[in-house]
C-alpha cells in the first residue's frame, strides 16, 4: 500500500511540474490567462490517478503559479472544478471522450462562472458579469482537452497507460 502511495505521490508531482511549466504556454483571454496544459495534466491525472488526486494536482500547480508570479487566483476555480469533474466522469464511465467533455464543461462553464467571484471579492476587478469568464475559460480547456484526447489515445495505443497506471 504504501508503495502504491508513494508511486501515485511522484506521478503527481510530475504532473504537478508539467502543469506548471506548462503554464508558460499561455495567452491572454478577456483578462484571464489561458494555459491549455492544465487542462491537459487535469485529464491525464483523471486517467491514471483519479478525481482527488486530480484536484490536489490542481491546487498544487495554481498555487505554484500564483507563488512564482506566473498565475492568477482565477486558476484555483478554474483547474480544481475541471479535475473534479473529468476525474468524477472517468471514474464512472472510463470513456476518455466523456473526460474530456467533463473537463471542457467543468473548467468552462462551472469553472468560468466560480472566477467571477474570484475576480470581484479577492482580486477586486469588478468584472462585467458572472459569465464574463466563460468564453475564455473554454478556449483554454477546450484546446487543453484536445491536447490530452490526442495525447492519451496515444499513450493508450503504445500500452503507456497501462504501465502508468500499474506504476
Amino acid at each position: 500500500m504504501q508503495q502504491t502511495t508513494t508511486k501515485k505521490l511522484a506521478m503527481a508531482g510530475v504532473l504537478t511540474a508539467l502543469a506548471v511549466v506548462g503554464s508558460m504556454i499561455s495567452f491572454p483571454v478577456a483578462g484571464s490567462q489561458c494555459a491549455p496544459v492544465q487542462h491537459m495534466v487535469n485529464i491525464l491525472a483523471a486517467v491514471t490517478l483519479g478525481p482527488w488526486w486530480g484536484v490536489g494536482i490542481a491546487f498544487a500547480a495554481s498555487l505554484l503559479r500564483n507563488l512564482l508570479g506566473i498565475g492568477s487566483l482565477m486558476a484555483f476555480p478554474g483547474s480544481m472544478i475541471g479535475a473534479f469533474c473529468c476525474g468524477m466522469v472517468y471514474a464512472k464511465c472510463k470513456k476518455l471522450s466523456l473526460t474530456c467533455m467533463a473537463e471542457a464543461l467543468g473548467t468552462g462553464i462551472l469553472g468560468g462562472m466560480a472566477a467571477y467571484p474570484v475576480a470581484e471579492f479577492l482580486m477586486g476587478v469588478g468584472p462585467a458579469g458572472l459569465f464574463v469568464y466563460v468564453v475564455p475559460f473554454l478556449i483554454s480547456t477546450v484546446a487543453g482537452s484536445i491536447l490530452a484526447f490526442v495525447l492519451i489515445s496515444v499513450l493508450i495505443k503504445g500500452g503507456i497507460i497501462n504501465q502508468l497506471k500499474a506504476a
